[in-house]
């Protein structure tokens, strides 16, 4: 009798609430592929609609993160005998759009999709000898699922000009200085580290906090300051509407951890933002 395949994707949820996705084609290093892009969206549709998640951790099995589309897909879509379905599928860009906090915990070598995938969660935790490159220029393509927007706000329009335009290579440590990535550790302590940190937003930050926080991240990149300082007073009396900020303020002053409930547990989930 044969055995049902591993998924390409790997799910676990914590005790603290956090929904570990793990990018499961070591044989291949994680190399992107359309199943991995159906199941990816469909797991973050559902974390986002559950509940006891309240924050996402993105890494790869094995020594990578993801370095790129498939070559055997790249070869197919090339040559078009398997064009990829461009436009019959979500645009590219779900942990931006996701309500939760992600963090991106890269272990390997990150190019190409999974380049974008990183620069699209959150927060980065990456091992100092990760090997980071948008690889668009080495293979005739343009910088992908707007990461032309996202890189320059990250590193700079010098240094998002240099990685786009040359596809070079450069490791956690540069990454670091350069500010693509916010930590650094230790293969060993990788992913701990970032799921500890997940955890801790999980547990002691308001989920409808960070979620209205994620829309002002994005949307405010388009704003001038004072169309953001006012934004921000309208969403601030949204904010005070919600359990979230009575329970914030009840547990700051009796001393003790927060309770605060699920997203969508007596408030609205806040609509996604345009990518």
């Amino acid at each position: 009798m044969t055995e049902n395949p591993a998924p390409v994707i790997l799910t676990e949820l914590t005790d603290d609430g956090v929904m570990l996705l793990t990018l499961n084609r070591p044989e291949r290093h994680n190399a992107w592929t359309l199943e991995m892009e159906l199941l990816y969206n469909e797991l973050f549709d559902r974390a986002q609609a559950d509940p006891r998640v309240r924050a996402v951790v993105l890494t790869g099995a094995g020594r990578s993160f993801c370095p790129g589309m498939d070559m055997s897909v790249l070869d197919g879509a090339s040559s078009g005998a398997r064009p990829w379905p461009t436009g019959q599928l979500p645009p590219r860009t779900r942990p931006m759009s996701f309500p939760k906090p992600v963090v991106a915990a890269v272990n390997g070598a990150c190019a190409g999709i999974g380049f974008n995938q990183a620069l699209m969660c959150d927060v980065r935790f990456a091992v100092p000898h990760a090997r980071f490159a948008a690889a668009f220029s080495a293979r005739g393509l343009v910088a992908e699922d707007g990461v032309s927007w996202i890189l320059p706000r990250l590193v700079g329009y010098g240094n998002a000009a240099d990685l786009l335009l040359s596809s070079r290579r450069l490791t956690g440590t540069e990454a670091l200085s350069m500010g693509l990535v916010n930590r650094l550790a230790e293969p060993d302590d990788l992913l701990p580290a970032a799921l500890a940190y997940a955890g801790e937003l999980a547990r002691s930050a308001s989920p409808y906090a960070m979620s209205l926080i994620k829309r002002q991240l994005a949307d405010d990149q388009a704003r001038t300051f004072t169309q953001s300082r006012e934004n921000a007073a309208e969403l601030l009396a949204v904010a005070k509407g919600a359990p979230d900020y009575r329970e914030g303020v009840l547990s700051f002053i009796e001393r003790r951890p927060p309770d605060f409930p699920a997203l969508g547990e007596g408030v609205p989930v806040p609509e996604e933002t345009s990518s």
